[in-house]
């Protein structure tokens, strides 16, 4: 279906009311989601059941009928696909075994490898692109290497990203045969994902903004426009949205320099300066403050200052970071009704 919004969004039309969807639209916000997870036992279950999955990625479109829905899965699957241990810790997050030299980079599994593990995700998304309803376009999404990288090295996520930097500081060779790796599999992963029916894909990397000068080059930008270069190659035409979270100035440009077809922005950058420094070079997504939904006093007048900004051009309206737990499924609603009018 050619006429989907968020497709001629991401082929440069500007259109007359931007498509919507929200970064983690399906998650503990919702009291549905929380029934099906609970019914799944526990988070990695619940990505890897292909039947819970599907339907906790459909639950927000039968609520707000938002324009796409994005696969449910986490960014962190790759890594135990090549071979590290993954568990959720309750109210903590994610914990992993560690890479952090040479020779532990070198033990991580093949990459022909990784379909063992991540096969039901695909499966996910060939459910989803049979039960979607026919206007919804539905993306697929891996993390970016450095932000994977990141939590293999210190095993859990960190403020900072410290003992990636370390790391990437006291070995560069063996820190980027570890981000080749990484983005190899992300090839393969997101390709797989492609064959199976997925429209879009989106390449979140959340740790982008702490990597400065030749490092955001070297393991930010030239990992993404790699990936980015070769899914193209095997999928003509398919669409691309990269997110180089906190870039700052680096958001100029770099959807050109990765080949995406637009840049997500986060919400520490003003919607007028994008629009002016970003947007002139294609679609952008983004890039309300998440903490609108839960405190909604400002939300109206933030979202349409958001619309109006960016009004000029092709935009998809999105949130500058995932919705949080906290948010309440009415202030949803006012903000798509802000938007839609």
């Amino acid at each position: 279906m050619t006429d989907k919004t968020i497709l001629r969004a991401l082929r440069g039309e500007t259109l007359p009311v931007p498509p919507v969807w929200m970064m983690r639209q399906a998650g503990r916000y919702l009291p549905e989601y929380r029934a099906t997870r609970a019914k799944a036992g526990d988070f990695l279950s619940l990505c890897y059941t292909p039947d819970l999955a599907a339907e906790v990625t459909l639950q927000p479109i039968r609520r707000y009928g938002f324009d796409a829905a994005i696969l449910f899965a986490d960014i962190l699957l790759i890594p135990q696909a090549l071979g590290l241990d993954l568990r959720f810790v309750q109210g903590e997050g994610p914990r992993l075994s560690t890479v952090t030299t040479a020779a532990e980079v070198a033990a991580l599994r093949p990459v022909g490898d990784i379909h063992d593990t991540l096969s039901p995700i695909y499966e996910t998304v060939r459910i989803l692109s049979r039960a979607l309803p026919r206007e919804t376009t539905l993306i697929g999404f891996a993390g970016a290497p450095w932000t994977v990288a990141t939590y293999m090295v210190a095993g859990r996520g960190t403020p900072d990203q410290a003992p990636a930097h370390r790391f990437k500081d006291t070995d560069r060779a063996a820190f980027s045969t570890l981000i080749d790796r990484i983005a190899e599999a992300t090839i393969d992963y997101l390709s797989a994902q492609i064959d199976a029916g997925a429209e879009v894909v989106k390449l979140f990397d959340s740790w982008a903004g702490s990597l400065k000068g030749r490092d955001f080059d070297d393991f930010a930008l030239a990992p993404a426009a790699r990936i980015i270069a070769e899914l193209k190659r095997r999928h003509p035409g398919i669409p691309v949205i990269a997110f180089p979270r906190e870039a700052k100035e680096r958001y100029v440009g770099f959807a050109k320099a990765v080949g995406a077809d637009a840049v997500a922005l986060d919400n520490s950058v003003d919607a007028d300066w994008a629009a002016a420094n970003v947007q002139t070079a294609g679609c952008v997504q983004g890039n309300l403050a998440p903490h609108h939904l839960v405190d909604p006093a400002n939300l109206e007048g933030q979202t349409r200052r958001i619309v109006r900004a960016f009004s000029g051009g092709p935009h998809i309206f999105n949130l500058g970071h995932g919705i949080t737990p906290d948010a309440d499924p009415d202030n949803v609603h006012r903000m798509l009704a802000a938007i839609r009018g």
